[in-house]
């Protein structure tokens, strides 16, 4: 028998729908436009928020273009897994710099099918079907912080 690992205490109860929500929307905008996954971020039942450093406001229709981004991930009904690793087993393309300088040795790697892959101790769904409808419902610009208000709807 294995002995569990080891992890940095979770301080958090999100809202599971939302939270995958999120991975999936930081991931979309990396893609989109090659910035940071959100450094600030408020994932609750009703509304949810995550900022974003751009350089410039994202046109009416690279917003659109999100929303539909993450939910034809949604809608593919990927699989959200999990692996521990330690630092050392830790596939290069993994952004550490979020994560408390306290953080364990042991990390827990959350998968949202072969779309995300994020250093996460936080409540997720187990497949993307499971998360409803994302819609952003507002966004704001100021001085190259991006601001995405949005929520989901179960489905």
């Amino acid at each position: 028998m294995t002995d569990a690992p080891v992890l940095n205490e979770h301080n958090k109860q999100e809202f599971p729908p939302a939270h995958t929500a999120e991975h999936i929307l930081n991931q979309t905008m990396v893609r989109m436009f090659g910035c940071k996954r959100s450094r600030i971020n408020h994932i609750e039942r009703k509304k949810s928020k995550c900022n974003y450093e751009l350089s410039t406001c994202p046109t009416e229709e690279q917003i659109r273009e999100v929303e539909s981004m993450v939910n034809s991930i949604i809608a593919a009904d990927m699989e959200v897994t999990e692996r521990y690793v330690s630092r050392q087993e830790l596939p290069k393309n993994i952004d550490l710099s979020k994560l408390p300088e306290n953080a364990s040795e042991t990390l827990r790697l959350v998968y949202v099918g072969d779309y995300d892959v994020c250093p996460c101790l936080g409540l997720h769904v187990k497949r993307t079907s499971e998360i409803g409808h994302f819609r952003i419902s507002s966004t704001s610009y100021n001085e190259g912080n991006f601001r995405i208000v949005f929520r989901v709807t179960a489905p």
